[in-house]
């Protein structure tokens, strides 16, 4: 039997959070096995069962998989009743140009799409309130995390100090290398370089050619995306404790994980998302 094979997460007793894995659908080539994401050039009969199958899984139907648009802002939108009395043309214009997605009702899986960016979960066991973010460096840089819990506190009440965070599978430090653009960028928004930073000879530190002759190259700038993020949390006030990190490069582990930067940009994406079960 066909079934997704999922990464999941201990977030909390009341609800379900999980990334996808690239095994257990019916995509191909950089698309398999395992692809919901309908932005990303794959088949759509192959998105059409592999979003049955994840439905099928999570015993809840294919309107309540809630997947945004994604465009690197930091943009989000909230889930409610109302969205679902919307025809389905208005519920993708609701979806367009959104990076995160938060919601107070059960039954509701909210998720979005990453191959390199970094996924990030929130729940708040307190207001019974999930959110589900796509940080890539651009929304990084624009504090999507802290953007997200602001919005949520004006949403649903939602204090930092009550919230519990996933980080997910993403691309890491060392596989990240940067143009110097990105690591100014970073620099303008005051985030500590000295901490989320680093210059490396190459791309393949590793490599005994490039130790020895490490010289003849040019230093380029690594940036720690999940570690940004991270930051973000405590800095918004989640305490450090009820934070996690799957610590999960996606680059390195590209057999079990898309990677953009590995698979090229016509490649699948991981679907990282959370249900309020109670």
């Amino acid at each position: 039997m066909i079934q997704p094979k999922l990464l999941t997460y201990d977030l909390h007793k009341d609800v379900v959070a999980f990334s996808t894995t690239r095994f257990g659908g019916f995509s191909t080539g950089a698309y398999g096995e395992f692809n919901i994401n309908r932005y990303c050039g794959d088949d759509a009969e192959a998105i059409c069962k592999n979003r049955a199958l994840l439905c099928q899984q999570l015993d809840i139907s294919d309107d309540r998989l809630i997947m945004p648009h994604q465009v690197h802002l930091a943009q989000s939108v909230q889930i409610d009743e109302a969205f679902f009395v919307l025809s389905e043309e208005d519920r993708q214009t609701r979806l367009e140009g959104i990076d995160a997605v938060m919601t107070h009702l059960t039954d509701i899986c909210i998720g979005v799409s990453t191959a390199d960016c970094i996924p990030l979960l929130v729940y708040d066991p307190r207001q019974h309130a999930v959110a589900a973010i796509h940080a890539g460096w651009r929304g990084t840089v624009q504090r999507i995390a802290q953007q997200t819990i602001a919005d949520m506190t004006a949403a649903y009440g939602s204090q930092p100090a009550d919230l519990r965070v996933q980080i997910g599978p993403g691309i890491s430090l060392d596989s990240f290398e940067v143009g110097d653009e990105v690591y100014d960028a970073f620099a303008r928004e005051g985030f500590p370089m000295e901490q989320i930073s680093k210059r490396y000879p190459t791309n393949d530190g590793e490599s005994q050619f490039f130790t020895l002759h490490s010289s003849l190259f040019t230093p380029k700038w690594h940036i720690d995306l999940p570690e940004c993020n991270r930051q973000q949390f405590i800095a918004a006030g989640v305490p450090e404790a009820n934070i996690s990190v799957a610590d999960i490069c996606t680059v390195k582990q590209s057999d079990t994980f898309f990677s953009a930067r590995r698979l090229g940009i016509q490649s699948g994406r991981i679907f990282t998302g959370i249900i309020r079960k109670l």
